[in-house]
């Protein structure tokens, strides 16, 4: 049944299998035998470039070309290298070429030789000269290790993030290093017969010391598994040595046949390790098995999470182990359920009556047999195989009812579309099923985007139903949109426009930065009038140089504190006079500068008044002078300002305001004088108090007619004042000199805010009728308030007085009690 399926099998301690992904359509004036070849991780594109310690014959530049194909062979780009001596390259986990310098400085590039930015791995590194370099994974990224001329070792455990920091040296440091490698956050090291683990971290190098049964005098090459749990090396007699990364357990050891060092040596997953010999490929296990491939030409070998990827002149190969649950179908004379299931659903496509006979054999199983199915149609390549499994899936689905199964269908079928899709020879991304799941589909989406695919992107997005997919392509493909010279303004802008028109989440702002850092302003402003909302609009039409239109936009959305943004902006970078011109077409911009010069810049306010001959303005400004100033003589200079200002406006009452308080500021400027206490800046009210703190009641009474003080206001300070000293003959005298504008509870109020109810005893029969009863009350004078009330027949008013007398009281609570029966008899 599977016996085609099984050809590229191959038996190792479990089974694994080699086949072919793509033609490669190479196009190199050089064969690859001359070339470093390093590949992206998850599927991404290669990096070529001639290896410098080869002879070879050069037929175009004497400088490095790195060029960047696709996984189809396929030219993405091509980057010329004008630096320093290029030591090693490789790839970041974001699909970002690493080009690292013999000086330690990493020149980092996109995939389509864009130079993005520059770190370096320090001045000591810098000093001595890096002469060996390997980027390895480890659970922060991807990290870089370095060993200088002087065997000092550097690590930076996230390029992402690049900070150099030393590992302790090896005994004897100035001994060359035979090979080494790095794992996680250390290096292991390798010297003659002796291996140190130099760890981040740790004050000294640690000797290890493995269990090797074959002898050897020297280790020529060491490399460790991609999760850093295992490793292999390869010694000087011949055998591969491979064991646990802490090199504590001997999985086994094997003689190869070869005696001089590989090309190329690395795991395949975490059960196989690869190596590379002339034009063979060897692969060994864990167990001692091992398997040759000869080749025809040159080729070379990228390592993946679960996989390795073989690149020659012809062909681009993947190597991987067998899925256990592919294995269980398709192994020769397989009986497991998920295999019986696959025949059924071939007899059924045939019509046949065995459908029936195969599906008896797996019904008690069936449920795990159409979700072995559904998992090995996600672990193959082949759209035809792929269809094989899903078909019988289908079929076996069909007698189920199970919800778990039923999703599991759906989504299977859903992401073997999109892996089709990229594994397409025109997008080339070779990606595994288990790569898919490790990268996610946010990120897979953000390569698509990064290698400019919108279309597809656009399609994936939209059918895998991601949140926000659709508006991350538009915005990245408007962004590449503006970046191309030869589409004119105005139809770019319309094109974007109509593209993103209705598209949540977009930013136009993002777009129209892009156009502007590409020097295509006139294309920025346009994009602009897209944007709705203002907060984002304007900050941008203002580094543009657009300040005119940028507050034209502020003003219309009635947002202050964004006018006020442009406006003070446009002060800071226009000339005075078409500043002025310009704000005084926006009326609310021009009344908020007002506003903000009232509150910090007066001078700049009086300015505007002046041009506007607003006198009225102008006035208020030298009042506000006049108000804080502290010296008598700028305060009045300043009200004779204002006085002339309203003069000039013709608000006769303003000018005469003015001028009264001119002659008030120059009175309390002699009063200054003359009391040695502060009076210049009171008011009228304030002078006539503290005149009267000071006993001047005859000055104060002078000032009071002079400036017509309101008698209403003047009693109540008399009052207020006379209280405050306990001068109670005074108040008496102050009260009977006339009749008291402010009648007489005040004098109540004075007198009993002192704890003086005999002193308030004198007014209370003066106070009103209607209040009087209540004041009495206020007093402690229950039996005459009581009177009051009898006398003016208020029987509430006894009520009020007995509820608010004392219950102690029982003369008083009597007396209001005999009122209240003798008011009721006489009506």
């Amino acid at each position: 049944m599977s016996a085609l399926l099984t050809a590229d099998w191959f038996q190792l301690d479990t089974y694994y299998r080699k086949f072919d992904l793509y033609t490669m359509n190479w196009m190199m004036d050089e064969g690859l035998e001359n070339m470093i070849v390093s590949g992206a991780p998850y599927g991404g594109p290669m990096a070529v470039v001639r290896d410098r310690k080869q002879f070879v014959q050069i037929k175009t530049t004497t400088k490095p070309v790195i060029t960047i194909y696709n996984c189809s062979g396929n030219v993405i780009s091509k980057i010329l290298w004008n630096s320093g001596v290029l030591l090693h390259i490789g790839w970041s986990d974001g699909e970002q070429l690493l080009c690292i310098q013999e000086s330690g400085d990493v020149l980092i590039y996109d995939m389509f030789g864009a130079y993005q930015k520059t770190f370096n791995m320090g001045q000591e590194v810098r000093d001595t000269k890096v002469c060996k370099a390997q980027l390895f994974p480890n659970p922060h990224g991807i990290g870089l290790a370095v060993i200088t001329t002087t065997n000092r070792m550097f690590l930076v455990s996230n390029v992402s993030e690049p900070k150099a920091r030393p590992v302790p040296d090896i005994p004897r440091a100035n001994e060359p290093i035979s090979c080494w490698c790095a794992v996680n956050s250390s290096f292991i090291v390798c010297r003659d017969k002796e291996i140190y683990k130099c760890q981040l971290g740790e004050s000294r190098a640690i000797l290890l010391r493995p269990e090797i049964k074959n002898p050897y005098t020297q280790i020529l090459s060491i490399v460790a598994s991609q999760n850093g749990k295992h490793i292999a090396f390869f010694t000087d007699s011949g055998f591969l040595w491979i064991g646990s990364s802490d090199l504590r357990n001997n999985y086994c050891e094997l003689d190869t046949d070869y005696i001089k060092q590989p090309k190329e040596f690395m795991w395949c997953g975490s059960q196989a390790v690869a190596a590379h010999w002339d034009d063979t490929l060897c692969m060994y296990g864990t167990k001692g098995n091992s398997v040759a491939y000869p080749y025809d030409g040159p080729f070379h070998l990228i390592q993946e999470m679960d996989c390795i990827r073989i690149v020659s002149e012809m062909t681009h190969e993947l190597v991987q182990k067998v899925p256990f649950v592919v294995e269980k179908i398709f192994r020769i004379n397989s009986t497991a359920p998920g295999s019986y299931l696959v025949e059924a659903s071939k007899q059924f496509q045939k019509r046949s009556h065995r459908a029936d006979e195969y599906i008896r054999l797996v019904k008690p199983d069936l449920s795990a047999a159409v979700a072995d199915c559904i998992d090995a149609a996600a672990f193959e390549f082949s759209p035809d195989v792929q269809k094989m499994l899903i078909r019988a899936a289908q079929f076996g689905k069909c007698f189920l009812m199970d919800p778990v199964i039923t999703e599991l269908y759906v989504k299977t079928c859903r992401w073997l579309r999109v892996l089709n899709a990229v594994r397409d020879p025109k997008v080339a991304i070779p990606l595994t099923s288990m790569q898919m799941r490790n990268l996610g589909e946010r990120i897979l989406l953000d390569r698509l985007i990064w290698r400019r695919l919108h279309c597809l992107a656009g399609h994936i997005a939209s059918y895998l139903q991601l949140k926000d997919g659709r508006t991350r392509v538009l915005s990245h493909w408007a962004c590449y949109k503006v970046t191309q010279p030869h589409l004119d303004n105005e139809s770019a802008a319309r094109e974007i426009g109509e593209k993103l028109r209705n598209v949540p989440g977009i930013s136009y702002t993002t777009i129209a930065m892009k156009a502007a850092e590409k020097g295509r302003k006139a294309l920025a402003i346009k994009i602009l009038e897209y944007e709705a909302h203002s907060k984002l609009q304007v900050p941008l039409l203002l580094s543009l140089g657009e300040g005119p239109t940028a507050l034209l936009k502020a003003t219309a959305s009635g947002d202050t504190d964004l006018v006020y943004v442009v406006l003070l902006h446009l002060k800071e970078k226009m000339g005075k006079h078409d500043f002025e011109l310009t704000i005084r077409s926006f009326p609310l911009a021009h009344a908020l500068y007002i506003k903000y010069c009232a509150s910090h810049n007066r001078e700049a306010l009086r300015l505007v008044y002046v041009q506007e001959d607003d006198f009225q303005g102008q006035a208020a400004t030298h009042i506000c002078d006049a108000i804080e100033q502290t010296n008598p003589g700028s305060a009045e200079a300043s009200l004779i300002s204002a006085r002339e200002c309203y003069k000039k406006g013709k608000n006769e009452l303003g000018a005469s305001v003015c001028e009264d308080a001119r002659k008030l500021c120059k009175q309390q400027s002699s009063l200054q004088e003359t009391y040695g206490t502060s009076f210049v800046g009171l008011s009228l009210h304030d002078t006539v108090k503290k005149l009267l703190d000071q006993g001047e009641v005859r000055l104060a009474d002078k000032l009071r007619s002079e400036y017509k003080m309101p008698d209403r206001r003047y009693w109540w300070l008399r009052i207020l004042k006379l209280a405050e000293k306990s001068n109670w003959e005074e108040l008496d005298k102050f009260s009977k000199s006339k009749k008291s504008p402010v009648g007489y509870e005040p004098f109540v109020d004075a007198c009993l805010k002192y704890n003086k109810a005999d002193e308030a005893l004198k007014y209370l029969p003066r106070c009103r009728d209607e209040i009087k009863i209540k004041y009495y009350v206020k007093a402690g004078y229950y039996a005459e308030a009581a009177e009051v009330a009898y006398e003016q027949k208020d029987e509430a008013g006894l009520h009020f007085v007995q509820n608010k007398c004392p219950m102690q009281d029982f003369d008083n609570q009597a007396k209001i009690s005999g009122l209240l029966e003798q008011l009721k008899i006489k009506k």
